[in-house]
């Protein structure tokens, strides 16, 4: 897990369904931290840091990719 890096941080668990989907499109190793005590108490979401997407180093330029065309279709970054 030390490999892997934060790439993005979200407010609520809703932000992140799109992207799960691209990213598992596009098999790339990932996980989001603090997603399930968001989605149970949605409100602890600013305490705990935010949902945080962490993924592995070498697959940064690709999903920051993804991340730049979902925010400029959807503005959900």
């Amino acid at each position: 897990m030390e490999e892997f890096k934060t790439i993005a941080i979200f407010n609520y668990t809703h932000e992140i369904v799109v992207l799960k989907h691209r990213l598992d499109q596009e098999e790339i190793q990932y996980y989001f931290e603090n997603e399930t005590m968001s989605s149970i108490a949605p409100f602890y979401s600013n305490a705990l840091g935010g949902i945080k997407l962490k993924i592995h180093h070498n697959d940064f330029e690709k999903v920051q990719n993804i991340l730049d065309e979902l925010n400029t279709n959807l503005n959900i970054v």
